[in-house]
């Protein structure tokens, strides 16, 4: 327990300081964070007797983040097409021209799963501090994403550990409860219509529409981890940060609601 809170706070702390620096300190952060979960996925994978090429990944997933601080949208939709493109042809030929692939179609697929689910999601993640603007500051914007997810953590364990007895989705992630799912919703949508109201100075409503989608893709993103993990048989993504698992152990709800804040702080910006 003591690790963990240790991990926490420092977690918290990386966080802040980038968020307040704005993205000369938040894009590298996000950068090492999506090269990392992707190890980590591709690492287990790997194990598992996937054929998947970490470097190729890694390095697609590093292009698509950084084009899009100077291209946006643009650069992270060209940047995932050439990395598709590695992955599919890599793929085809990784035995040599005289041999056919083996499990093809289920190796490219879960290649581009995880270019999807880790550095596409972490680019929208980036691109939220490039919304600051002359009088409201890239850090605002950042700083209430990041609230707004670990309120949705929050409210989501305090009131499942209070008042959980409805299974959400038993199948898939048992200790999930319908309570703590509509708590962590409820916590979100506080978070977020306090923040874009107080902090953002902007219509309220915004704010809890802000907070209550990313609960709903926070949910939905733990949802898909625990089924990947399910999967493959395994508790943890990897050890790297003690008390708490892996990196993707964290990230795992906080990447899926990137994209959905990115578009509303968008049109806050």
């Amino acid at each position: 327990m003591k690790k963990a809170i240790a991990v926490g706070v420092g977690l918290g702390l990386l966080v802040l300081i980038a968020a307040l620096t704005g993205p000369f300190a938040w894009y590298p952060l996000v950068a090492a964070a999506a090269g990392l979960a992707t190890w980590e996925v591709c690492s287990r994978l790997r194990e598992h007797g996937y054929v998947v090429h970490p470097i190729t990944l890694i390095v697609g997933g590093q292009v698509m983040l950084w084009a899009s601080w100077p291209f946006g949208v643009t650069g992270i939709a060209t940047g995932f097409v050439a990395a598709a493109l590695v992955v599919m042809f890599g793929r085809l030929f990784h035995r040599g021209r005289n041999h056919a692939p083996e499990n093809y179609l289920r190796d490219t697929g879960v290649s581009l799963f995880v270019l999807t689910w880790v550095p596409l999601f972490a680019a929208f993640a980036a691109m939220i501090s490039r919304l600051g603007g002359p009088h409201l500051d890239a850090g605002a914007f950042i700083i209430t994403f990041v609230v707004c997810v670990i309120a949705s953590d929050t409210g989501g364990y305090v009131t499942g550990v209070l008042f959980g007895s409805h299974p959400l989705a038993p199948a898939v992630s048992p200790n999930k409860s319908v309570e703590g799912f509509v708590g962590s919703v409820v916590w979100a949508a506080v978070a977020g219509t306090l923040l874009v109201w107080l902090l953002l100075d902007h219509a309220w409503y915004l704010g809890l529409a802000l907070g209550a989608l990313m609960a709903v893709c926070a949910t939905l993103g733990d949802l898909v981890e625990s089924q990947f993990k399910r999967d493959l048989k395994i508790k943890d993504m990897s050890g790297l940060l003690p008390g708490h698992g892996g990196l993707m152990d964290r990230l795992d709800g906080l990447l899926p609601a990137a994209m959905v804040s990115w578009l509303l702080l968008s049109v806050i910006a």
